[in-house]
Parts: C-alpha cells; sequence; structure tokens
C-alpha cells in the first residue's frame, strides 16, 4: 500500500515526455500548495530538446532521481505527448519498490503506469499540470486529490445504448489504447485476465482503433477479462474514404462475442472531465440498465 499524502510532504513535476514550460503548470503549482504540499520541480520542467523535455538522458536522469529521493512522496508528470517508452528500459525501480510512492499521470505516462503495474504497485491515472486551467478540470482535480490523500472515491455515470450489462470485480489497469497497444511483447506489458480493462484515446484514425483492437483481441488481452471500460474517444479521424464505424462501434465490434460487463461513455481521457482511477487497485463495475457504478473493493 502506498502511503497517503499529508499537508507539508514534497511533490515532484517532472516530464517524461514533450516539452513543456514553467508558466503552463503554474496554476497546478498553486493549487498543490494550496493543499499544503512542497512542489519541486524537476530540471525537465522548462528544458528543451526538439520535441521532448529535454534529450533522453536528462528525462531519464530526473524520474530516476525522484524515483530515488525518499524525501518526494509522489510524482506527477507535467503532460503527455511522447517520449516515456523512450526511457523507461533503463530506469532502475529497485529503491522505488522498497519506498513506493505515488506516480501520477495519462496519455503516454500510461507506460509507467503499466510498467509499475507489474511490481504489484499502485499508481493514478489522472490529470496532469498541463491541464489543470481547463475549464470543467475542477471535478478531475478533486478525484485526484481525495485518491493521493486516501480519500474514497465512488463514481457514476450515465447508462449508454452500448452497454453491456453485469456486475465484474477485479484490478483496474489500462489507459490510452495506442500506448497499451504498442506494450504488447515489451517489459512494460500486463496481463488483463480477471482484470478491469479501461481505454481511452485521442485523435487517432478510425481504421488505426479497429487495427489496435484487432491486435489486442490477437494478443489475448481482451478474452478473459472481468470487465470493459471505454472512456472518451476524442476527435476521431477518418480518411478520405470513411471507415463507417464509430470508435465506440469498432470497440463494439471486436467486444461484442464475449460475456463480460462492458459501459462506454465513462469520464476518462482527453476532456476535462478526466476522473482519476487508481491502476492496479482491485475495484468492482456494476453496470446495470439504470447506469453505470465504480467503486473499490
Amino acid at each position: 500500500m502506498i502511503p497517503a499524502l499529508k499537508p507539508g510532504d514534497k511533490i515532484a513535476i517532472i516530464a517524461t515526455a514533450r516539452r513543456i514550460t514553467l508558466p503552463e503548470i503554474e496554476v497546478a503549482i498553486s493549487t498543490f500548495e494550496s493543499w499544503g504540499l512542497q512542489v519541486v520541480l524537476g530540471q525537465s520542467i522548462g528544458a528543451s530538446y526538439n520535441y521532448f523535455s529535454g534529450d533522453d538522458a536528462l528525462r531519464l536522469q530526473d524520474l530516476q532521481q525522484m524515483l530515488d529521493d525518499e524525501s518526494i512522496k509522489a510524482i506527477i508528470c507535467a503532460r503527455g505527448g511522447y517520449g516515456t517508452t523512450r526511457i523507461i528500459d533503463q530506469v532502475d525501480f529497485t529503491k522505488f519498490r522498497q519506498y513506493p510512492k505515488w506516480v501520477v499521470g495519462f496519455s503516454d505516462v500510461t507506460t509507467l503506469l503499466s510498467h509499475i503495474h507489474n511490481f504489484g504497485l499502485e499508481s493514478i491515472h489522472g490529470i496532469m499540470p498541463l491541464l489543470f486551467p481547463k475549464e470543467g478540470a475542477e471535478p478531475s482535480i478533486e478525484t485526484l486529490r481525495r485518491i493521493l490523500f486516501g480519500k474514497e472515491v465512488t463514481y457514476t455515470v450515465a447508462p449508454h445504448e452500448f452497454n453491456r450489462t453485469g456486475t465484474a470485480t477485479g484490478q483496474l489497469v489500462g489507459g490510452n489504447l495506442s500506448i497499451f497497444q504498442t506494450l504488447s511483447g515489451t517489459r512494460s506489458d500486463i496481463s488483463t485476465d480477471g482484470k478491469i480493462l479501461f481505454l481511452e484515446d485521442l485523435c487517432e484514425y478510425l481504421y488505426n482503433v479497429d487495427r489496435m483492437m484487432v491486435h489486442l483481441d490477437r494478443c489475448g488481452k481482451l478474452a478473459n477479462l472481468a470487465g470493459l471500460i471505454i472512456g472518451d474517444m476524442s476527435d476521431m479521424l477518418d480518411t478520405p474514404v470513411p471507415f463507417g464505424k464509430t470508435a465506440y462501434e469498432i470497440i463494439l465490434e471486436h467486444t461484442g462475442k464475449y460475456n463480460y460487463p462492458v459501459c462506454y461513455g465513462f469520464p476518462v481521457g482527453h476532456e476535462p472531465l478526466n476522473l482519476a482511477l487508481v491502476c492496479g487497485r482491485e475495484a468492482v463495475l456494476h453496470v446495470s440498465a439504470a447506469g453505470v457504478k465504480l467503486e473499490y473493493s
């Protein structure tokens, strides 16, 4: 169990992927400080190497330093983009496994969350500092605060026409569909058997969504789930010759042959309402005609 934060604790903000400037995260820094936390910034904040927040060596050093520093009680990834997979295999998690702490992020950070899951440790799929100023992000920030400080969270969601009813119990795992799919066969790959998988994505071509779902199914990632949560599939793209199905319809096609409960439209993903989820924690998913309830057992 990862210790809950308390006022006075130090947390670190780093960037493992796309570059980011200090002004872009000032709202988040002020928010964390209002919670009574001390914020430590990594060298990757404000650094620049082409697309990235510093070259691979700097971003790796930043992540390693914060993982090893016992005074840092949580690591918050500033933004996603791309870049975490470039450094993940060079990270030494020895000390982190001895003295675990919260790691927070989503999108490209799915790599880090999945890698940590294989150590039997929890992490948080939640809003990142870049997005704190977004209109409508307040509930997302509050759910992150509650989980960091050890408070209970229970989520209720409206029904969706594609939902498949039932109750599922299992560890909650997942994240960004495109990242989760590319982790197959790597050291960051995880088993989904008996687990509740959640998926979301942004700006993917619909034929790519189909290809990724085919791949996950062929890899056995869909067959033995306890349950499936589909979040936002935001700003999907199409080709000049239309693919002919929405992202939800594509996912429905590839999961329709299985019997576990599935919910669509869960508020997780690249939207202001991105409810924080504890990856690796035992959860219960209730899907009924009246709606959806997700709670931790």
